[in-house]
């Protein structure tokens, strides 16, 4: 069954309101997603190097707050443990691995906000709602891994182009 994430009403954050913007003005780039972490927009060589070399603990962060997540919820979504969270936020820097993983929930819940043109509400309960498209799973739960986040944002792309899926 599938576990649905707790959603809430909040206002945006400075990060949501640069996206809905870039997204209305159709200025989206490549990794515009990045934003959502705190970082300026990356060209694919420069983001890859601050994912090799770890990104800052204040990206996780910084997706924590634009999630509207509980900090349990998002370090389960990016799959980091507890106590392995804590030694990170005194290091002050994630593991190349988990990085990517940061970087990927980015990456999904940034398509969403795409699709739903900047409405943050809107991509976080969509995000939380189990869809038949993924098995009756909720696009969080499938975006777990790499595999099941491309084919949550092939659903979304689907969505966009209405694709009936």
């Amino acid at each position: 069954m599938a576990r649905r994430l707790p959603v809430t009403k909040t206002e945006d954050t400075p990060d949501i309101v640069a996206m809905r913007r870039i997204v209305r003005e159709k200025r989206a780039g490549p990794h515009f997603y990045v934003r959502l972490l705190g970082l300026p927009t990356l060209d694919t060589p420069a983001l890859l190097e601050r994912v090799e070399a770890g990104l800052s603990y204040s990206a996780f962060e910084h997706l924590v707050r634009n999630l509207d997540l509980p900090i349990e919820a998002v370090a389960t979504l990016v799959q980091i443990k507890r106590r392995t969270l804590a030694r990170r936020c005194e290091e002050g820097r994630l593991t190349a691995e988990e990085s990517d993983r940061v970087l990927r929930a980015s990456r999904v819940f940034g398509k969403a906000l795409a699709l739903f043109e900047g409405d943050a509400a809107a991509a976080r309960i969509w995000l939380s709602t189990p869809a038949r498209a993924l098995a009756n799973r909720t696009p969080w739960e499938f975006s777990a891994t790499e595999v099941g986040a491309r084919e949550v944002e092939n659903l979304l792309g689907r969505l966009e182009h209405g694709v009936f899926s």
